[in-house]
């Protein structure tokens, strides 16, 4: 697949890379502490994080899988974008719930709260389970990339990791969040422009949207599935799973997961934070759609050319769907536009890296380092160890690429199911410290490892409970779990108070934030996510005739 490309692709595939490197130098210079480096001054306004939520969440296994998943899957199509129904619900709950506790905390680590609201036991749980997690995950996505990287450049395996995941590692040490933020909001321009690009080359080839749209297969255009449940009937995709399950999800990730809170705490003010998840709710769908829609093209032009799947590298058990989008690129775009269509999977691959590393180094330095040393380190000399700290978690995961060979064939697709085990189990260990006042940290951590283990024991013994169920089911067995435990306990009188006083301070946090602090009425304003909410409803209706 590497034969078509041309020197002016990769030398605009350099150039890109040579200024994102100048723009981190750049940004470089503003930093003075760690507070700079993790939450960039806690200045950076809400498009910014917005967008870079959003880029995030575009990695360059979804660019690639979506397509993939709506053109070639079995049971796929575009039942995929009822997933996308659970994002504004997610918004509103953290808009009105989640948020305006951590700004009024005034937090670097997510995790500091768990500390603040139960004891050092439970935070460091949380927080080392997020590093081993997100560890391992990255590892496994820089494998995955730096192989479709290999097969589409014929660099070498080698040669593509230290490309993708070095290049991202020296950025992200000289950047820091913002230099994250700034780069994600280019790599999404970049990404949503070739895909758009992509799609009218798409709908040329089929003599028209309507044309591409009337050959593209009736049983794929389903967009809801109302006849099946996901609890025992074997359809992961159902409707229900993908609501309510992919509700429990996406709170626990935008809300509970360093990668994503960070950013959010880097902004200015609640208002700011708040629009921000206002963006990511009212745009992310869009953006979905734009590259499902590259799917529907795919198809039909593998339908119309029949040697475009034979051409696909043999995966082992049949053709690397997964390429489908980049080998079009390469043979249908003309030479430069290949380049910035490399970029954009580049891009993509990028804002999905550094933020994660950012994040680990974040969640080590606030948890561990600072949380453990005794004595006082300037700032300029925080600044350096979180510099270091990130580089160390750039080569950990870089070297662990190169061990996970043996099993990354099945565990990337076993990866989102990795989520689902401890996203529930976590999102409500957060929630029993907003509402449960006499529930302490031992009930919670209890809670939790039961709530991951039963959602396992679904894994290994109920497979035909769609893996979304997980994030539910997990959430109510931690919660019973532990809800449980402190009623059969009896609390001594200064941990009542403490636990009282903790639900308090959420309490007064809410109330103060929303209702003082910011300028808009965001009870109002959520209404906003709602209705958005029903008219993407009323849209995947429609198409589902």
């Amino acid at each position: 697949m590497s034969q078509s490309i041309s020197w002016i692709d990769w030398a605009i595939i350099a150039t890109y890379c040579v200024g994102l490197l100048g723009m981190a130098y750049w940004l470089a210079r503003r930093q003075e502490s760690r507070e700079d480096y993790y939450v960039a001054g806690r200045n950076v306004g809400p498009w910014p994080v917005g967008l870079s939520i959003m880029a995030t969440q575009c990695s360059t296994n979804s660019i690639l899988g979506a397509p993939a998943f709506v053109a070639f899957a079995a049971g796929g199509g575009l039942l995929w974008l009822q997933y996308e129904l659970a994002v504004p619900l997610a918004m509103v709950v953290l808009i009105l719930f989640v948020m305006p506790l951590f700004r009024h905390l005034q937090l670097v680590s997510v995790y500091e709260y768990l500390e603040r609201r139960f004891d050092l036991e439970t935070r460091l749980t949380l927080s080392g389970l997020f590093l081993f997690v997100r560890a391992f995950a990255t590892a496994v996505t820089v494998y995955s990339i730096s192989l479709v990287i290999d097969l589409i450049t014929g660099l070498g395996f080698t040669e593509s990791v230290l490309l993708l995941g070095a290049f991202t590692v020296v950025y992200d040490v000289m950047g820091g969040i913002r230099g994250v933020i700034y780069s994600d909001v280019l790599q999404l321009l970049i990404l949503a422009a070739m895909l758009l690009l992509v799609l009218i080359f798409l709908v040329d080839a089929s003599g028209g949207f309507t044309e591409m749209w009337q050959s593209f297969d009736a049983g794929r255009k389903t967009t809801l599935d109302f006849s099946h449940h996901g609890f025992g009937d074997g359809e992961t995709f159902a409707f229900w799973p993908m609501l309510l399950g992919g509700l429990f999800l996406y709170v626990s990730y935008y809300g509970c997961d360093q990668s994503q809170v960070q950013r959010q705490l880097s902004t200015r003010d609640i208002d700011a934070t708040n629009n921000a998840l206002l963006i990511n709710g009212l745009l992310r769908f869009p953006l979905v759609l734009l590259y499902c829609l590259v799917g529907v093209g795919i198809a039909v032009y593998a339908t119309k050319h029949p040697g475009f799947i034979a051409a696909l590298p043999d995966s082992g058990s049949g053709p690397e769907y997964n390429l489908a989008v980049p080998l079009y690129m390469i043979n249908v775009l003309p030479v430069g536009l290949v380049g910035l269509s490399l970029v954009a999977l580049f891009a993509a691959a990028m804002s999905s890296l550094d933020s994660v590393l950012n994040s680990l180094s974040a969640t080590t330095m606030e948890d561990f380092v600072r949380r453990f040393h005794k004595g006082s380190w300037s700032a300029h000399q925080e600044l350096i160890l979180s510099r270091v700290l990130t580089t160390l978690w750039g080569i950990i995961t870089l070297v662990m690429a190169f061990f996970v060979d043996d099993i990354a064939t099945t565990v990337l697709e076993a990866i989102n199911k990795i989520g689902s085990l401890a996203n529930g189990p976590i999102l409500a260990v957060f929630a029993l410290g907003f509402v449960a006042r006499r529930v302490l940290g031992p009930h919670a951590i209890v809670g939790l490892l039961c709530g991951i283990v039963i959602n396992g024991a679904c894994w290994l013994f109920l497979p035909d409970i769609s893996w979304l169920w997980w994030n539910v089911i997990g959430f109510v067995v931690t919660v019973v779990v532990a809800v449980g435990l402190a009623q059969l306990g009896r609390l001594a009188p200064v941990d009542a108070i403490t636990s009282a006083s903790s639900a308090d301070l959420y309490e007064k946090a809410i109330r103060h934030h929303l209702r003082e602090e910011a300028s808009c009425n965001w009870y109002r304003r959520s209404l906003w996510l709602l209705l958005w909410f029903v008219g993407l409803f009323l849209f995947l209706l429609y198409i589902n005739g």
